[in-house]
């Protein structure tokens, strides 16, 4: 889907960094609209067409998880995702659970937001490019060793590494380096794309 076909719908109550990520995606030839609050944004939600919410995780009337969530059953799906300065692993796989295609720590690169507005887009557009079967899923956890497995298990269950290392008596940087060859042979960009797929097969 090209970024003229869809709207990027921004929910932050802080003013100044709504506008900012606002004319950020401008300039990167997205379709913006700005909402100062998620209430305002979940009152229009069931007639929008064509959307992607961006939404921050702390805001005083509902933090962007309880929009997420509240906006779920919603038909067609708005894909969403999340943004915050205070997050940790519970947090993202929570996020994954409520529908986030992506969660985004701040601060960011450009391009991490970019790119995860397209991926949103592709859910959109149904695209097969963005979308990993359940086999090729089941077909990569197969390729993982019992203990990589065991990593993988511990992570979509929001346990830090530290956490991960005691539980399985081994040391942090073994766990780092399990990890490590997880997110190569799952072939996942990011920790919420690995947490996502885990969840699509009940892992």
């Amino acid at each position: 889907m090209q970024p003229d076909d869809f709207t990027v719908h921004i929910v932050d109550d802080e003013e100044a960094l709504r506008k900012s990520l606002g004319f950020m995606l401008t300039v990167n030839g997205f379709g913006v609209r700005l909402h100062p609050t998620a209430t305002a944004f979940s009152e229009i939600a069931q007639s929008l067409r064509n959307a992607v919410l961006v939404t921050d995780m702390r805001m005083p009337d509902m933090s962007g998880l309880d929009l997420v969530r509240k906006i779920s059953s919603i038909s067609p799906p708005i894909p969403s995702i999340i943004v915050t300065g205070h997050g940790d692993i519970p947090m993202a796989v929570e996020a994954m659970k409520a529908g986030a295609v992506d969660f985004i720590e701040k601060p960011f690169e450009e391009a991490v937001i970019i790119e995860a507005v397209r991926r949103a887009a592709e859910k959109l557009a149904d695209s097969s490019a963005g979308t990993v079967s359940v086999d090729d899923i089941r077909s990569r956890i197969g390729s993982l060793s019992e203990r990589e497995r065991q990593i993988l298990a511990a992570v979509v269950a929001g346990q830090p590494n530290k956490a991960i290392a005691f539980n399985l008596d081994i040391s942090p940087r073994t766990v780092e380096v399990h990890r490590a060859n997880v997110m190569m042979k799952m072939k996942a960009r990011s920790l919420p794309e690995l947490v996502r797929m885990s969840l699509t097969v009940s892992i």
